[in-house]
């Protein structure tokens, strides 16, 4: 055990001073997994009444901070989450937190971007069957299983029908009223700063109301606000979500052979197929192998990359040889000393905060997992090591996690639409992460 732990910070070392990161140690990991593993039960609620606002939940549940602005059990958050709680021993609230989001999906037909009423109009990127598979893997309890799967299905249903487009692939959209898409309009004006008042204060109303589905929809992929979109979300396949909804589809399939149900593991085998195929044609550029966010109304693809096109291999949408073309490609334009930025570097006009030079913890998440899965393991090293790095740097500074970095500098110096909070949720959940899986390629 001595000897893997002086080769761990030898690693570790050598491989951030290559990197120009700060070097580390094992024992400030371990004062970082400690601060996480005593955060935990802070982050925990329980109000299973309606009460204003908030949409009472009948199980306990996590929320992102301890005593910021995030109370609520958001989406796409818990999953990223909920790695962690696993790894640190509460499947108990993982498997909590999954209730209560399938009694949300059988209360609205949906899940919910978080658990307050002026969410209704809106959901976020679907990883709810992958909170499924990841406690299903640790218990094998089928009988849980099957119970969950029709709300899961529900759920499915909800992309399928509610955010179809004419190609055959999904989009992000909502439900907001006309007082909804009103207010919204201030908030992106204070949000993204004075160009983007500049280029809204002439229009009608009409076509602000327009502007303003278009970025609850950037809420509802979670990416609020992105320059992916060109401000106009509901025109775009997003790769994302789209490798996401495949990833379900692979999943319903796995689940279907583990309940002896081999007829309808073939059919979700040939939805998830058709939509691999669907994603190939549409997204693809064949001259680079790099896959963009389908223009479906104009019949294009955008030109930024992104971080969205690591979900391909998270979810195992291509081949190894497009995988290894793709990597190179995204790795070029995404990848700095501490981790994955959500955009390529461009001057895009507006502050947003879902871009160059901010990095989030579900990009490195996805980035490793999907390197990972192709056995890009030394790519994933990588950034796993300067990912954590980045966080324990500016722990001993700030005694604090953070909702996002600035993975370029390798600090909280971060691009700004709102004061960033503190964050136990997806940040302590992808670091655990990745110190184990550290730990694990070691």
């Amino acid at each position: 055990m001595k000897y893997r732990y002086v080769l761990y910070m030898a690693v570790i070392n050598i491989s951030l001073s290559l990197a120009k990161s700060p070097v580390i140690d094992v024992g400030d990991i371990a004062e970082v997994r400690d601060f996480i593993k005593k955060s935990w039960e802070k982050t925990v609620r329980f109000s299973p009444e309606d009460s204003g606002q908030h949409i009472g939940l009948p199980y306990r549940y996590t929320v992102p901070s301890i005593s910021d602005s995030f109370q609520a059990l958001y989406y796409w958050d818990t999953y990223f989450t909920g790695e962690g709680l696993i790894l640190d021993g509460h499947i108990d609230l993982a498997i909590s937190n999954v209730e209560n989001m399938l009694y949300l999906v059988e209360r609205y037909g949906k899940m919910l971007n978080g658990n307050r009423t002026f969410f209704e109009n809106r959901s976020q990127p679907p990883f709810l069957s992958m909170m499924i598979e990841s406690i299903y893997r640790k218990t094998f309890d089928k009988e849980w299983l099957a119970r969950v799967l029709p709300n899961l299905e529900k759920e499915y249903l909800f992309w399928m029908t509610h955010r179809m487009t004419p190609v055959g692939l999904n989009r992000y959209s909502n439900e907001a009223t006309l007082a909804q898409k009103r207010r919204i309009v201030d908030v992106l004006k204070k949000r993204l700063g004075p160009n983007f008042r500049k280029k809204v204060e002439y229009l009608s109303e009409g076509k602000q109301l327009e502007i303003a589905s278009h970025y609850i929809a950037e809420a509802e992929s979670g990416w609020d606000f992105t320059p992916r979109f060109d401000m106009r979300c509901e025109d775009f396949c997003p790769v994302d979500l789209n490798s996401n909804l495949y990833y379900y589809e692979k999943n319903f399939e796995y689940f279907a052979y583990e309940l002896g149900n081999i007829s309808e593991a073939k059919i979700w085998a040939k939805r998830a197929e058709r939509r691999r195929w669907l994603m190939y044609n549409y997204m693809r550029d064949k001259d680079t192998g790099m896959y963009y966010d389908y223009d479906f109304i104009n019949d294009k693809r955008s030109d930024i990359i992104s971080a969205a096109v690591f979900h391909l291999l998270y979810a195992g949408v291509v081949s190894k040889r497009e995988a290894r073309r793709l990597k190179e490609f995204a790795l070029k334009s995404l990848e700095y000393p501490y981790g994955i930025v959500a955009c390529e570097k461009r001057d895009y006009g507006f502050n947003y905060q879902w871009s160059y030079p901010n990095g989030w913890a579900p990009f490195q998440f996805i980035a490793m997992k999907g390197l990972e899965r192709y056995d890009f393991c030394d790519d994933a090293l990588r950034i796993a090591l300067g990912y954590v790095s980045m966080v324990v740097s500016t722990y001993k500074v700030t005694h604090n996690l953070w909702e996002k970095y600035n993975v370029v500098e390798g600090n909280a110096n971060v691009m700004n639409e709102y004061e960033m909070p503190s964050m136990v949720g997806w940040t302590a959940g992808v670091f655990s992460w990745a110190v184990e899986f550290i730990d694990r390629i070691i």
